[in-house]
């Protein structure tokens, strides 16, 4: 039974070694993201599509590459930000608990939410990554806010507690 797999750099980890759990976290992010995409209008796949590349942009650093195209940055987090509050804008700002789900579109995007926190708790964890962690943050948010929007617009109420 294989239990080791190869960083970049060749060195030789084990399979439930941190960096391998965030780098198959973010793929598996990834991967909703690509259902989503694949489902939702046409008009939200392009920004869908971006993340997906950021994300891949991660998932290299985190697997010990030193350098990566589309690593996100500042810009890209108020990127972020900004089409959170357009979003919130066509639900309303809410800031209490909701039960995930609703359209299929907004259940999936809440599956995509909790997934990004899952990553974004691992990579605060390799610590050297820390460069990145508001850009997961910004993204969990912003995928609140998307899933909002797609109850809205296919006028599906939340379940609000």
């Amino acid at each position: 039974m294989q239990t080791t797999t190869s960083l970049s750099t060749g060195e030789r980890v084990r399979k439930d070694d941190a960096r391998i759990e965030a780098c198959g976290t973010l793929d598996e992010l990834s991967s909703h993201l690509g259902w989503l995409a694949a489902n939702a209008p046409e008009a939200y796949r392009p920004a869908l599509h971006e993340v997906q590349r950021r994300l891949f942009a991660i998932g290299s650093l985190a697997a010990g590459y030193a350098k990566a195209t589309y690593v996100p940055g500042p810009t890209e987090e108020a990127n972020l930000q900004t089409e959170t509050q357009r979003l919130e804008a066509t639900c309303g700002r809410f800031s209490g608990f909701i039960l995930p789900g609703g359209c299929p579109l907004a259940a999936q995007t809440h599956v995509c939410r909790t997934v990004c926190r899952r990553a974004e708790r691992q990579v605060v964890g390799l610590g050297h990554l820390d460069h990145v962690v508001p850009y997961l943050n910004r993204l969990s948010s912003y995928l609140y806010a998307l899933a909002r929007h797609f109850n809205a617009i296919s006028g599906v109420a939340e379940i609000k507690l």
